[in-house]
C-alpha cells in the first residue's frame, strides 16, 4: 500500500511540474479567500482517480473536492486524506517549497503519511511503527529529528514561514534560548524538515485542514517527533463537523521542556 500510494504522490507531482515549469495555469480565489490553481484541482483529480483504481473500498477525502457529510463520513473506518498541492501560495510565487501530501486514516488516526516534493524530487514517507524514510536521487535512508547535545539550553532552529509575519509566532515563545530561524514553504514540508533533524521546532498559526497535518504527522511521529495542537493535546481526525484544525505545534527532539519554550492559548473550539 504504502509503495502504491508513493507511485501516485510522484505521478500528480510530476503533473504539478509541467504545469509550474511551463506557467499556464489559472488562478482562483476559494470562498475562504485562499488560493487555488487549475495546477491543485489537476493533481487532486488524479491522485483521487488512482486511489479509487488501486483501493476501490477505501473513500478519499481531497483538499480541493466536495466533502461528504459529517453524518457519512464518521461511520469510516478508514479513508485518504489528501492536499494536492501544500503550498499552493509557494507554488504561485515560484518558491519551490509546495509538496504532495497523501495520509491513509484508521480509527482516527494516521496511519501511513506519504509527503513527496517535486521541485526536491524528494520522497518522505512513513507507515505506524515502521519508522520514517526519505527517499532522493541519491537513494533512501531512515530519518529522525535532531538530538540536541544539551536538551535544556542548546540553541533552538525553528522553521518559520517566509510570507507571514514572525511576529505572532515570536510572541508565542518564552525562553532565554537562542533562537535560529529555518525560512520554509509549506507546513509539510516545515514538518519534513523537522523529522530529518534540519529543524528543532514549528508553530503554525492560523487556518489549515485535516489534510495539512495527516501525512505529516505519521512522518514526524515516526522520526521521534509529535505534532500538537497549541496546548499540547492531540490532533484529531474526522471527529467533527468541520475538516479545519486548531493551531499546531510540530516538536523535534522529546527531552527538550517544549511547555518551558512555547506558551499555550485556550483551545480554539470547532
Amino acid at each position: 500500500m504504502l509503495e502504491a500510494i508513493s507511485q501516485i504522490a510522484r505521478e500528480a507531482g510530476v503533473r504539478i511540474m509541467q504545469a509550474y515549469e511551463r506557467g499556464d495555469f489559472a488562478t482562483y480565489e476559494k470562498p475562504d479567500e485562499s488560493p487555488v490553481t487549475s495546477a491543485d484541482l489537476a493533481a487532486s483529480e488524479l491522485i483521487v482517480e488512482r486511489l479509487r483504481e488501486v483501493f476501490p473500498d477505501i473513500p478519499v477525502i481531497s483538499e480541493e473536492s466536495e466533502h461528504e457529510s459529517y453524518n457519512e463520513r464518521r461511520q469510516w473506518q478508514r479513508y485518504f486524506l489528501i492536499d494536492p498541492i501544500d503550498g499552493t501560495q509557494e507554488f504561485i510565487s515560484r518558491s519551490g517549497d509546495f509538496a504532495v501530501n497523501i495520509a491513509l486514516i484508521e480509527s482516527n488516526q494516521p496511519r501511513i503519511g506519504v509527503i513527496y516534493w517535486p521541485a526536491g524530487d524528494s520522497l518522505y514517507f512513513a507507515e505506524s511503527g515502521q519508522g520514517a524514510f526519505k527517499t532522493t536521487v541519491t537513494g533512501t535512508r531512515s530519518i529522525s529529528v535532531r538530538r540536541l547535545d544539551d536538551p535544556q539550553s542548546d540553541p533552538i532552529i525553528i522553521a518559520i514561514s517566509r510570507r507571514q509575519s514572525r511576529g505572532p509566532v515570536l510572541n508565542r515563545i518564552q525562553t532565554k534560548r537562542e533562537l535560529q530561524p529555518l525560512p520554509a514553504g509549506s507546513c509539510s514540508l516545515k514538518a519534513c524538515f523537522i523529522a530529518e533533524g534540519k529543524a528543532d521546532c514549528f508553530l503554525r498559526l492560523g487556518p489549515t485542514g485535516e489534510w495539512d497535518t495527516a501525512a505529516a504527522q505519521v512522518i514526524v511521529v515516526e522520526a521521534g517527533g509529535c505534532l500538537l495542537n497549541e496546548n499540547f493535546e492531540p490532533i484529531t481526525y474526522n471527529q467533527t463537523v468541520s475538516l479545519l484544525n486548531p493551531n499546531f505545534l510540530v516538536l523535534g527532539d522529546q527531552r527538550v521542556d517544549w511547555q518551558k519554550i512555547f506558551i499555550a492559548r485556550p483551545p480554539r473550539f470547532r
